[in-house]
């Protein structure tokens, strides 16, 4: 059954930074290729993934992938600054910059194309959000627009039906995206703080996440499992398989 089409795929090549917004991609065994594949570690805090939560002003960070994709190496990492500067990820003026700025000693942590472990990504392979619930959570919120970001999806789906939640009624059940992919429903996303943070100006607003907590008991978005990987781009239909 056709539920809809992808809108958008979301990439984010260092964990906690901002990710891209992309027309394809590769879906391999543990997500879109390249998420979360570069990470900041906290070396004041045994060494544990450093992200928005204790570093707000990452949401500023643009990270992006520059080059030819490949399944022996990863494309060259390119960072932007909230002040526009252009750096290689492990750059020392990055890492000089980011350190003073969160007061934390840091350090990184890459993988492989063929392997990215479930602990960057977060706790499943893929995150998808649909236009319906946002813009019902919008209507819940009753502030500003609320910005996609926030959440950190890897696919924003386009609904046929505009039926706000749907997606949670799909937990146990499987989607077809184009002609190869499938992937499977698990959970729930349970939100934390980071959805408090501002995408573009890294200000905090707790009013979001307690409208979250109230009228979703804490939920927003979908995680999945691959189950065939394959190739996707902007504007695949999605099947929902019986």
């Amino acid at each position: 059954m056709l539920v809809g089409h992808i809108k958008e795929i979301i990439r984010h090549p260092i964990k906690s930074f901002r990710g891209e917004s992309i027309q394809q991609s590769k879906i391999m065994n543990y997500g879109l290729y390249g998420d979360r594949s570069h990470a900041y570690l906290d070396s004041t805090k045994n060494d544990n993934f450093l992200t928005i939560t204790q570093f707000n002003e990452m949401v500023k960070y643009k990270a992006r992938f520059v080059g030819e994709e490949s399944m022996e190496e990863y494309p060259k990492v390119e960072v932007v600054t909230p002040g526009g500067k252009v750096f290689d990820w492990d750059h020392q003026e990055l890492m000089n910059e980011m350190e003073t700025k969160s007061k934390r000693k840091i350090s990184t942590r890459k993988y492989t194309p063929s392997h990215v472990p479930i602990g960057p990504i977060a706790v499943e392979h893929i995150l998808l959000a649909t236009d319906s619930s946002l813009e019902k959570l919008q209507e819940l919120w009753g502030n500003d627009e609320v910005d996609s970001r926030r959440f950190r999806p890897n696919l924003l789906l386009s609904l046929k039906d505009k039926v706000p939640f749907i997606e949670e009624e799909w937990i146990g059940k499987r989607i077809k995206i184009g002609s190869e992919v499938e992937i499977e429903f698990v959970g729930h996303c349970k939100r934390c703080m980071i959805i408090t943070v501002d995408p573009e100006n890294a200000e905090r607003d707790p009013s979001l996440h307690k409208t979250v907590i109230k009228e979703r008991n804490n939920n927003f978005g979908v995680y999945a499992s691959v189950i065939k990987t394959g190739d996707i781009y902007v504007g695949d239909e999605v099947q929902l398989l019986d």
